[in-house]
């Protein structure tokens, strides 16, 4: 099994997001697929194999399978047309989350994502507990989605990654309105074992639609201020937003196992 280790939402190594991409002939078994998931400790492994033209693809945290992953397509989408479909302008993948359409501008990556839904949802003590500080706004959807004021504090905040884990949602992300960017954010999922991931698409799928609707812009500039940070544009489309970054592999390697 060849496996590539790409830098992602980044133009810099050591910058961005890493993501293990493992392009395989035929599936293994799920025990297998978390070993070498395990074994990588990255945020995400995904596993894809090519059929009838299309592309399945999956996604694995050391915490186990998730329904959609942002930075782990953008990688497995570079190393595919970079190594595998050099002549296409499309590769279509079909996931958890349904059909996903890439294609590629210039040097980005550019990915048709669903958008989540923003549901407002009660403020809480725990989140207080957890931040330091109350939010001015929460919404719901695959993750919890805290809103606050102040681009520094985002910044620099140190959550309680044990009392997150109170909170709803597989993951929380925090956000605030930027002075570079349109909107800045991080986002935690202690409960999938990643008590920060680095930079973060699918959460965008969240984070831009409530960005367009306070700020009334189609297009959102986000940066993930992690340590390694990381920033994309997200653009919507009807109902869709569309996330492009840029990435950087590197390694190749191989796995060897007996199936």
């Amino acid at each position: 099994m060849k496996q590539y280790i790409v830098d992602a939402f980044t133009d810099q190594l050591f910058k961005g997001n890493q993501a293990a991409v493992c392009v395989m002939e035929e599936w293994p078994d799920e025990e297998l697929m978390m070993h070498i998931t395990k074994e990588n400790n990255f945020s995400e492994t995904a596993f894809t194999v090519k059929q009838n033209g299309y592309y399945d693809l999956r996604w694995f945290t050391p915490g186990g399978e998730i329904n959609l992953c942002g930075h782990a397509t953008l990688a497995t989408s570079y190393v595919l047309f970079r190594f595998y479909e050099q002549e296409s302008e499309q590769i279509i993948f079909h996931t958890l989350s349904g059909n996903l359409y890439i294609g590629r501008r210039d040097d980005y990556i550019v990915m048709d994502f669903p958008t989540y839904a923003c549901k407002p949802v009660p403020l809480t003590k725990t989140m207080e507990e957890v931040f330091g500080k109350m939010p001015k706004e929460a919404y719901l959807d695959r993750d919890l989605l805290l809103v606050y004021d102040d681009e520094d504090f985002i910044r620099n905040v140190k959550p309680d990654f044990e009392k997150m884990k109170e909170l709803q949602g597989a993951g929380i992300s925090i956000t605030a309105k930027g002075k570079e960017y349109d909107c800045v954010s991080r986002f935690f999922a202690p409960e999938l074992s990643i008590n920060e991931d680095p930079v973060t698409g699918s959460v965008h799928c969240m984070i831009a639609p409530y960005w367009r609707e306070k700020l009334h812009k189609n297009e959102i500039h986000a940066y993930q201020a992690s340590e390694r940070g990381g920033a994309m544009t997200c653009t919507f489309k009807g109902d869709r937003v569309v996330l492009a970054g840029k990435a950087v592999l590197f390694a190749i390697s191989e796995i060897l196992y007996d199936l």
